[in-house]
C-alpha cells in the first residue's frame, strides 16, 4: 500500500521530470473564474520528490438568497434598536419639553427623510422604465456611466440607515444630558451631505454627482439653452419647496447655535416661524422655473412658454403668501379654462443644446 509504484501518464501536465522546469498546468483555466488561488504541494513517490500535484482551492461564496436574508435580518435588528432607543429617550423627557423637542427634531430630520423617500421613488421610476424598455438614458441625456435603479436603491438604503441613526443619537444624547453632543448630530449630518455632493475625487459616483450639480447650476443661472433634464429637475424642485424651507430654518438654527434648545420659540428669535426667509425660500423653485420659461421664450419665441411661466409665478405666490390668494385664484381660472383648454405643448424628440426646440400643438382630449 505504501511505497508502491504509482502509475501516471507520461504526458500528464501535472508531473515534471527531476531537474527540469515545472510545466504550467491549465487546470485553473479549465475550472473557470471561480478559482481564486492554486497551490502546488510536492508529493513523494517511492521516497523521492519526483512529482508535484497542484491542489486547487476554490473560494466559497454564499448564495445571493442567503446574503439577502442576512441583510434583511440586520436591517430589522437595526430598526428595532433605533426604535427602542428613540422611544426610551423620548419617554425620559418631561412632558412639557417633549413636544417642543420632538418638533425640533422633526424639523432637522424630516427634510432628509423626504429626500430619502424621493430617491427610493426615483429608483422605482428607473426600474419601471427598464422593465418597459424606455430608453431613459437618451431622454435625460445621460452617458453610459449613469446610475441604474439598483445603484439608486443602494444609495437610498444607506440614506435610510444614516439619517434615522443620527436622529436616534440626537434623541439619546439629549435625554441623557449631553446637550453639546446632541447638538452636533444634525450639524455633522448636514455637513456630511454637502461634502458628499461636492467631494472632488473620483469616488462614490463622481460623474453622477457632477451631472446633478451641473444641472442645478443651469437651473439657478439659465444663461444657456434649456434642456429637458433641466425642466424635469426644476419641476421636481417645485414639489420640494417645503423641504427647502425646512432646510433653511435648520441651517439658520445651526448658524445661530440654537440646536438642541428652544430659543427659536421665542418671539424675537431670528429663526422663528415668522422669519421672512421662509416665504422667500418657498418661492425660489418657482422663480427658477419662471426664468427657464423666459429663456425658452427667448430661444423659440412661443407664447405658451410665457403662459407656462405665468402659471409658475401663480403657484409660487400661492405657496409663499396668503394675501395674494384672490389673484392666484383668478390666474388659475384663466389658465385652466382658456389656455390649457386650447393647446397642449407636447414635446417630441430631445431638447437640443444649441438649436431650436421642436414642438407639436394639438387639442386636449375632453
Amino acid at each position: 500500500m505504501f511505497g508502491g509504484q504509482v502509475a501516471a501518464p507520461i504526458n500528464s501536465p501535472h508531473l515534471r521530470r527531476s531537474g527540469s522546469r515545472a510545466v504550467v498546468s491549465d487546470l485553473g483555466a479549465e475550472l473557470g473564474n471561480g478559482v481564486e488561488n492554486s497551490y502546488v504541494h510536492p508529493l513523494e513517490l517511492n521516497g523521492s520528490k519526483n512529482a508535484s500535484i497542484p491542489l486547487v482551492t476554490a473560494a466559497i461564496v454564499p448564495s445571493p438568497t442567503l446574503l439577502w436574508r442576512f441583510k434583511v435580518l440586520l436591517f430589522l435588528l437595526w430598526g428595532f434598536i433605533c426604535g427602542k432607543t428613540g422611544w426610551q429617550s423620548v419617554m425620559r423627557m418631561s412632558a412639557d419639553l417633549r413636544d417642543l423637542f420632538l418638533y425640533e427634531a422633526f424639523l432637522y430630520y424630516n427634510p432628509l427623510l423626504l429626500v430619502t423617500t424621493m430617491v427610493w421613488l426615483w429608483g422605482i421610476n428607473l426600474w419601471v422604465f427598464s422593465r418597459s424598455n424606455i430608453n431613459y438614458a437618451k431622454i435625460f441625456d445621460l452617458d453610459q456611466n449613469h446610475l441604474t435603479h439598483r445603484e439608486i436603491w443602494k444609495c437610498a438604503t444607506w440614506m435610510t440607515i444614516v439619517v434615522p441613526t443620527s436622529m436616534t443619537a440626537y434623541l439619546y444624547l439629549y435625554s441623557n444630558g449631553e446637550v453639546s453632543l446632541a447638538a452636533s448630530q444634525p450639524v455633522l449630518l448636514y455637513f456630511a451631505v454637502v461634502m458628499l455632493l461636492i467631494f472632488p475625487f473620483d469616488i462614490f459616483y463622481f460623474s453622477s454627482r457632477y451631472y446633478l450639480l451641473r444641472a442645478l447650476w443651469r437651473i439657478v443661472l439659465p444663461f444657456q439653452a434649456i434642456t429637458f433634464p433641466d425642466f424635469f429637475l426644476a419641476d421636481i424642485l417645485t414639489s420640494m419647496a417645503k423641504v427647502f424651507s425646512d432646510i433653511e430654518r435648520s441651517v439658520c438654527r445651526m448658524v445661530h447655535r440654537q440646536v438642541a434648545t428652544i430659543a427659536w420659540f421665542e418671539a424675537d428669535s431670528v429663526c422663528g416661524s415668522h422669519s421672512v426667509a421662509i416665504p422667500l425660500v418657498l418661492v425660489l423653485p418657482y422663480l427658477f422655473r419662471f426664468f427657464q420659461c423666459l429663456r425658452q421664450y427667448r430661444d423659440i419665441g412661443e407664447r405658451s412658454a410665457l403662459l407656462n411661466g405665468l402659471s409658475h409665478v401663480r403657484n409660487g405666490y400661492n405657496t409663499g403668501t396668503l394675501w395674494l390668494e384672490p389673484c392666484s385664484c383668478f390666474l388659475g381660472f384663466f389658465w385652466y379654462c382658456t389656455i390649457r383648454g386650447l393647446v397642449l405643448i407636447h414635446r417630441v424628440g430631445t431638447y437640443p443644446h444649441h438649436t431650436r426646440t421642436h414642438y407639436v400643438q394639438r387639442e386636449l382630449p375632453k
